[in-house]
């Protein structure tokens, strides 16, 4: 009977099997909208696709997903090749996408619009970080292919127009797989040499696919790390390249580039020919305004009479020559009055005078204060006196002088009252000069009212 039951494992395992065999979920095609997108360390992206009514769970490889030209998001509607299988360990069936691209814009429009939001955001494309051309360069390196047409066009119009410059092709890929890498690492190269002066990076028209390695990160970062400055010439002037946003310079053509890149030797002979004339004409301008000034100075009264100018300069010199005189005993009469002055107040300020009158007052403020000092002493003497003459009369010595005693209890107390001392009570009596020990043998009340 427990035969009839069937483990988890082996139903999930006969399902999977019934699922990888149905053909018509091995190749499936899904069109749906992303939620939940997750990309994990390893470089698989797990995701959800759901429509209005129903969602699925799917799984994205990372060795399908690194050909995707654009970055999955949540809310994206996409258009998905995949196969449907059970994933056992939680019995749940799932999508295995194999390929992805944008439902609505192609995915290769839709990676250039969100590197170029990307570059755009870390400054790629600032005007401050563009590099000026030079105007007469000496060394053009060419970043293209060396067999396209791109190249001739390039090479033809700089000799055309500056032919003295050096040119140096440095070819690469300009598409397919590993043109990006090509394209990166020459520019870098030439960056190493440090010999030229300016780099032209371009290729011919094309389809978006075939211009797509210009735009790629790695040609933009290189682009954008150059210390030489970079002109881009990417296909025709229709064509739009991430490289383009970030290069010093964008041509609309590589014949364009060229022309941007180099001077035209016409142009300049012809200006050349025009400064030339300029100068000519400044100079025959300036010697005829330099020769009116000589035919003035060679007519002047100066030239023509010397002697009587001499004369004249002489008087005007004697002139001036008094009213300095003049002047000078002004000034020295003005000063000797000033020192005078200054001698006059110098004197009145002079240090032994102040001290001299300062001494006397100092004499004066010390008589003062003597004669107030002995006053004060007068007066304090008389206020003693009189204090003595009072504590005289309080001073209990001088009372006994006069025959008076002070009785005094064992304790040392003074007897003020009868009721200080009983009968045999031992007392003191104090005499001016000595004491008497008594007993006390009989203590009596005195009525004086």
């Amino acid at each position: 009977m427990s035969d009839k039951y069937l483990t988890v494992t082996a139903l999930t395992r006969y399902l999977k099997r019934k699922l990888d065999t149905d053909p018509h979920l091995r190749s499936i095609w899904l069109k749906g909208e992303i939620s939940n997108f997750k990309l994990h360390s390893r470089g698989h992206m797990y995701l959800t696709i759901k429509d209005d009514q129903a969602r699925i769970n799917a799984v994205m490889f990372a060795g399908n997903n690194r050909y995707l030209k654009f970055k999955p998001e949540d809310g994206m509607k996409v258009l998905i090749r995949g196969e449907i299988s059970l994933f056992e360990a939680a019995g749940q069936y799932q999508l295995y996408i194999q390929q992805m691209e944008p439902d609505g814009v192609g995915s290769l429009y839709l990676a250039f619009e969100q590197l170029k939001e990307k570059l755009r955001n870390q400054g790629y494309f600032d005007p401050l970080h563009k590099r000026e051309i030079p105007k007469f360069p000496q060394h053009i390196g060419v970043i293209t292919s060396p067999t396209g047409a791109a190249v001739r066009d390039i090479l033809s119009t700089i000799k055309r127009r500056y032919p003295i410059v050096q040119i140096t092709v440095l070819p690469v890929l300009v598409q397919g797989i590993n043109a990006a890498k090509s394209i990166a690492n020459t520019i870098e190269k030439a960056n190493q040499m440090a010999d030229f002066d300016v780099i032209i990076l371009g290729r011919g028209g094309g389809s978006i696919e075939e211009l797509w390695s210009f735009n790629e990160e790695i040609v933009a970062d290189a682009i954008f790390k150059s210390t030489i400055p970079i002109i881009s010439a990417v296909g025709h002037e229709t064509d739009v390249t991430i490289s383009d946003y970030v290069a010093d310079l964008r041509a609309p053509t590589p014949t364009g580039a060229a022309e941007l890149a180099v001077p035209s030797r016409l142009e300049l002979v012809d200006k050349i020919s025009k400064l030339r004339q300029s100068l000519h004409s400044l100079m025959a301008l300036q010697l005829k305004h330099h020769q009116n000034h000589l035919n003035r100075l060679v007519q002047s009264y100066a030239f023509k009479y010397p002697e009587h100018l001499l004369r004249q300069k002489e008087l005007e010199l004697d002139n001036k020559r008094e009213q300095i005189d003049r002047a000078m005993q002004r000034v020295l009469q003005n000063k000797n009055e000033r020192y005078n002055n200054f001698s006059t107040r110098l004197l009145t300020q002079h240090p032994k005078r102040q001290l001299d009158h300062a001494t006397k007052q100092l004499n004066q403020l010390i008589k003062q204060n003597n004669q107030a000092m002995k006053q004060i002493v007068e007066r304090d003497t008389v206020k003693l006196g009189r204090s003595l003459e009072k504590l005289t009369l309080l001073n209990p010595l001088e009372i006994m002088k006069r025959g008076f005693a002070i009785p005094y209890t064992q304790s040392g107390d003074i007897i003020k009252s009868r009721t200080q001392v009983n009968t045999s009570d031992q007392i003191s009596i104090h005499l001016k000069d000595g004491v008497l020990t008594c007993e006390v043998t009989e203590v009596k009340e005195i009525n004086h009212g």
